[in-house]
């Protein structure tokens, strides 16, 4: 993984830090899948996150679901 990490900022936020920010919003999922799969930026600062068009829904849920959890180790 070259932008993320799991507990701490790269380029981007730490998964950790993502599910904080997102944690009790109800539209969460939804919001971070289409930000998978579009990219976009504003949310962490101006440094733009690639979008990721070729991943299918059931991977970028799956990735989602996981970053919600507090990407925890398995």
């Amino acid at each position: 993984m070259g932008c993320h990490a799991v507990d701490r900022k790269l380029v981007g936020p730490s998964f950790q830090q993502v599910a904080e920010k997102y944690k009790g919003d109800a539209k969460a999922s939804e919001k971070l899948a289409l930000k998978v799969k579009n990219g976009g930026s504003g949310v962490w600062g101006m440094i733009p996150m690639p979008s990721h068009p070729a991943m299918n829904s059931g991977d970028i849920q799956a990735v989602v679901s996981w970053v919600l959890a507090g990407a925890p180790a398995k």
